[in-house]
């Protein structure tokens, strides 16, 4: 056989396990999909949006849990990202080189892999244990930690992506640092910077771990931030396992709900960075 052959013969079969692993992969997912709405879409109800989490067999619905992930992650973002944000901008204009960058980077990466668990437990011990108990606070503050090293590196990435010229002609007008970053740098690479806003927001909303050791949950319709809050993830988490077969198809509703959500910002993200370009 010759050598022409060969590569050609080896250029098909990894092609050809390249392909099968993509096709399996998607498998997959459209078989998670298909299950989701299979099993969610039935306990899609009114009831859902409108009544509280309620004792088996009274039609109970998700209402609570809808209303404190909301805060929760409303409060999470309004904390994590104008830290992210900054941080992200330090890194790209002034830390590319300097030992507090590298550090600062090497320290987000971290944030970024670590298991949110961690980042429960980190909460729980200076927060939850030395308060004396759960919290709304808490939890968007573990959801904080968590948003925070998505915006961080979404927003150092699309900085970097500003061409120097722009900044050197602000600069060459006698612009100061902080317009150029404000008024330039920032404009430029804003549609990336809310892609980077939405995918945390995605990551946040489908959290349970951090939120086991922070808000707890809470089955009643609770606003108080000094009190467990209930969350769509620890709703999930708790019924799905019951023996019960309406808070088990409110765990479906819940699953189905999160998945809806975080593929419509994911979808939105990449629609609002098409249209930018």
């Amino acid at each position: 056989m010759s050598s022409l052959a060969i590569r050609r013969t080896k250029d098909l079969t990894v092609k050809a396990v390249s392909t099968g692993f993509a096709v399996f992969a998607l498998f997959l997912l459209a078989w998670i999909l298909f299950t989701l709405v299979q099993k969610g879409l039935p306990a899609l109800g009114t009831n859902v949006f409108t009544r509280i989490t309620m004792p088996p067999g009274q039609n109970g619905g998700l209402l609570n849990a809808i209303v404190g992930s909301l805060i929760q992650i409303g409060i999470a973002m309004a904390i994590g990202t104008p830290i992210g944000l900054l941080a992200g901008t330090f890194l790209a204009e002034n830390g590319k080189t300097t030992k507090v960058g590298h550090v600062a980077r090497f320290v987000n990466d971290i944030l970024l892999s670590a298991p949110s668990i961690l980042v429960g437990l980190f909460v729980y011990t200076f927060l939850v244990s030395p308060l004396g108990g759960f919290s709304g606070w808490a939890g968007a503050i573990a959801l904080a930690i968590l948003v925070i090293p998505v915006v961080v590196r979404t927003t150092e990435d699309m900085l970097n992506l500003v061409p120097v010229g722009l900044r050197e002609a602000a600069f060459a007008l006698g612009a100061p640092q902080w317009k150029v970053v404000m008024l330039i740098t920032w404009r430029a690479a804003r549609a990336g910077i809310v892609t980077g806003v939405l995918l945390a927001i995605a990551r946040a909303a489908g959290e349970t771990a951090p939120l086991l050791f922070t808000s707890l949950g809470n089955n009643a319709m609770s606003t108080d931030l000094s009190k467990p809050m209930a969350s769509l993830p620890i709703a999930i988490y708790q019924f799905a396992g019951s023996p019960f077969d309406d808070w088990v198809a409110l765990a479906w509703a819940g699953a189905l709900l999160i998945t809806v959500g975080v593929l419509v910002l994911n979808v939105a993200s990449r629609l609002f960075l098409a249209r930018s370009h």
